[in-house]
């Protein structure tokens, strides 16, 4: 297996071990829909079934989780053909809509990896012109990279990727200069909700129950989220319980609530609920929580977590 030696190694077990081996002939570059940097993503990774081979923050941190002549999982047909090729892929952070563009850094980085990966493996300096063809590419660009179709890794970074970055890859490899690009205006970076609680609560059954985290306010507007609730219930919790969460908006003061409909799961260990919306000025994001037993039995929830990324308006 080969190693990027300017990549943070955080290496995968044991997918990096037991993976089959591919002989490298395609870049496909690919934005994760998450502002995360590229150790938060090594630690999603190990708890997935899919991986990517490189991870990429918009600071221009790099790491490298898996050696390129190992299969990665991100490219659907192309992580391993029949006859041994596969492609070298690289998740990118970007907004959760992946609508922004590629920083600077993220744009220098991935130029130094095309270079490299010309370099040490014999890429061609070209796009792929079909799903087979060696070279580079984005991951929306053929519909074989994708079980079912994608815009990834967005409008903006398609544009960015035939006007600077493939082009910077092709210059700097043949050691000319490339024209300066024109510099892309830049969303800002989103701060991160992190918040935990490991208090017990017991649900009395069917009742909904308004939940704190640090405290009961997850976010007051105005402003954009995407937002991840992960609760742990008690696993003696029946599995025909239903559980269900909501996400509401209250004003400053708590009342006046407007409640987003709920999501349903049944029975006990983790649960996730998730909700991407504008919170207006003057208005509060809470979350609640309820859960339904045949025998009206509590329910007792162990620990509960709330996290994501958060933009002003």
């Amino acid at each position: 297996m080969a190693w990027c030696p300017f990549a943070k190694k955080l290496e995968l077990q044991p997918e990096s071990d037991q993976q089959p081996a591919i002989r490298p002939t395609q870049f496909i570059l690919h934005s994760l829909a998450a502002p995360w940097n590229a150790r938060r993503l090594y630690e999603y990774w190990k708890t997935s079934s899919l991986e990517s081979h490189f991870g990429l923050g918009y600071e221009g941190d790099l790491a490298q989780y898996i050696g390129t002549e190992t299969r990665a999982d991100a490219n659907y047909r192309a992580n391993r053909r029949p006859d041994g090729t596969g492609a070298v892929s690289i998740e990118t952070a970007s907004n959760t809509k992946h609508t922004d563009p590629w920083t600077k850094a993220q744009i220098e980085q991935l130029i130094k990896v095309g270079v490299w990966l010309h370099r040490h493996h014999g890429l061609p300096l070209r796009i792929c012109r079909t799903a087979d063809d060696p070279g580079y590419g984005y991951h929306g660009l053929h519909r074989a990279w994708s079980s079912s179709g994608t815009s990834c890794p967005g409008q903006a970074r398609i544009d960015q990727f035939r006007k600077v970055v493939f082009p910077g890859i092709v210059a700097r490899a043949k050691g000319q200069t490339a024209p300066a690009p024109v510099p892309p205006k830049e969303e800002p970076v989103p701060s991160m909700l992190n918040e935990a609680n490991a208090i017990d609560v017991e649900l009395a059954s069917g009742q909904w129950t308004g939940l704190a985290f640090r405290d009961a306010v997850l976010h007051t507007g105005p402003c954009r989220h995407h937002t991840l609730v992960h609760l742990l219930l008690d696993d003696d919790t029946p599995a025909e319980a239903t559980v269900e969460g909501r996400f509401y908006l209250t004003d400053t003061k708590g009342g006046n609530p407007a409640r987003y409909l709920p999501i349903r799961v049944h029975g006990g260990g983790g649960h996730q609920f998730t909700c991407t919306a504008d919170v207006p000025a003057d208005r509060q994001l809470r979350f609640e929580l309820r859960a339904t037993t045949p025998d009206d039995r509590p329910v007792r929830l162990l620990h509960r977590t709330a996290y994501g990324p958060y933009w002003p308006l």
